[in-house]
């Protein structure tokens, strides 16, 4: 069979070493500069879309844009497109299949409910967007019985043909329009997830969200609510769910009071495989977040430095900053993601910032922002990493927040927002 895979990053050469045997593999991508394995044709360049008709099976990458192929060759190209992520559930000999999706939160509420399970005797596979391709997650030889737990973005989502079992969508707000021709178009690849859910399987919204609800009411799974009964949900101090208290609020090593909307969503999906309140518990009062997502890295000079490099819309920003009630310097800025600041510039404006320090493409955007929101304490962070920190140095005071949360992609100064992140780390436990 005459394969091309589109786009050679991640998944593209998960998906070459799925498919090499016994097949006539081409891989195409825009960079020039890619590495092709011994024995795979090549379409490179900026025409590495075209004449895709001449292939019997196409493998997207997530990066690229089905209009994007349709665009370069016949009306019906599209039909012999798959994905990684497809084939994954094709073939998976597990259907104990959780898919989490939603505009930020993926990653811990996927990472909550595999530690849960976990806890609670299951063995549990995690991959997806979170960092594992989902064909490199059969290596892992999962078996019937197993659980699969899988993060999900809308570039996976867009044309994904099934469901899992229990499908989880977290609060969606308006995201990668720089990719999607509107906000529509996001909010229906985010629905691709429950489309084809039956009335056995699982669609768990957040209550508090109108476009989360009508996501998961795509298909016909079963709706249950999160933040709201008889799904997980804060009452009181305490988390509970189905009347039963599983801890105190004030147990909860997360930070961010957004984080208990991804508790919540988590335990609302466990529940449905297990009910064992003391797994749950010991995981909430014990797991403190993942790397990038207000990552505590030292205190300096009295001032305590936070990593929120993943923190890339203006509405996780406004979270991490209100998980905070000191004084605090805020990192802001990076390449466009067709974001709109005036929100997060009304949040610092009645928020406890000492200082606003603006970076990157859109630090003229969002100045402008804060300007009209009548903030006028910013200024200039800094042309790299180096000065970013020493200008937060000298505006920070003891006691104070440096928060690192940009309200934007990374592209104009970093690789991503990983290379964003631990870049700011090193920086900061480098300063003497």
């Amino acid at each position: 069979m005459k394969i091309a895979i589109l786009g050679f990053g991640l998944q593209g050469r998960s998906a070459y070493e799925y498919w090499r045997n016994g097949n006539a593999i081409t891989i195409c991508d825009k960079d020039t500069g890619a590495e092709i394995p011994e024995g795979a044709a090549s379409q490179l360049g900026k025409s590495y879309l075209d004449n895709l008709d001449q292939f019997d099976l196409i493998i997207r990458s997530p990066s690229i844009h089905p209009s994007d192929i349709k665009t370069k060759n016949s009306p019906e190209i599209l039909k012999k497109v798959t994905t990684v992520t497809n084939e994954f559930f094709k073939v998976c000999p597990s259907k104990n299949v959780i898919g989490v999706t939603g505009t930020k939160g993926k990653g811990t509420t996927s990472t909550l409910i595999t530690k849960i399970l976990e806890a609670a005797g299951k063995t549990v596979h995690l991959g997806g967007n979170i960092g594992t391709p989902p064909l490199d997650m059969l290596a892992g030889g999962i078996k019937q019985d197993d659980w699969v737990v899988l993060e999900l973005a809308n570039f996976q989502l867009i044309d994904l043909r099934y469901s899992p079992h229990i499908a989880v969508c977290l609060m969606v707000v308006p995201e990668h329009l720089d990719w999607h021709a509107d906000t529509d178009e996001y909010f229906a690849a985010k629905g691709q997830l429950f489309v084809n859910q039956n009335h056995k399987d699982y669609a768990i919204y957040y209550a508090n969200n109108n476009v989360s609800q009508q996501i998961a009411s795509a298909g016909n799974g079963q709706k249950i609510p999160y933040m709201a009964a008889p799904g997980a949900q804060v009452s009181g101090s305490n988390i509970t769910i189905s009347g039963k208290v599983i801890c105190a609020v004030s147990d909860i090593k997360l930070l961010g009071r957004h984080n208990l909307q991804n508790i919540c969503a988590a335990v609302t999906a466990a529940w449905e495989v297990t009910q064992d309140t003391t797994a749950i518990r010991s995981v909430l009062t014990s797991f403190s977040g993942l790397e990038h997502r207000l990552e505590f890295v030292r205190e300096l000079e009295g001032a305590r430095y936070y990593n929120d490099s993943f923190g890339t819309t203006p509405e996780t920003s406004i979270v991490a900053i209100q998980a905070f009630s000191q004084p605090k310097v805020v990192i802001l800025g990076g390449s466009d993601k067709g974001a709109d600041y005036t929100e997060l510039a009304k949040v610092i404006a009645s928020s406890n910032i000492r200082k606003v320090l603006v970076i990157g493409e859109q630090a003229k955007r969002i100045s402008a922002a804060l300007e009209a929101a009548g903030v006028d304490n910013i200024m200039p962070g800094g042309q790299n990493i180096q000065e970013i920190i020493a200008t937060a140095r000298s505006q920070a005071k003891k006691g104070d927040i440096v928060l690192l949360s940009p309200a934007c992609a990374s592209f104009d100064m970093f690789k991503n927002y990983k290379d964003r992140g631990e870049k700011f780390k090193k920086a900061v436990l480098a300063a003497a």
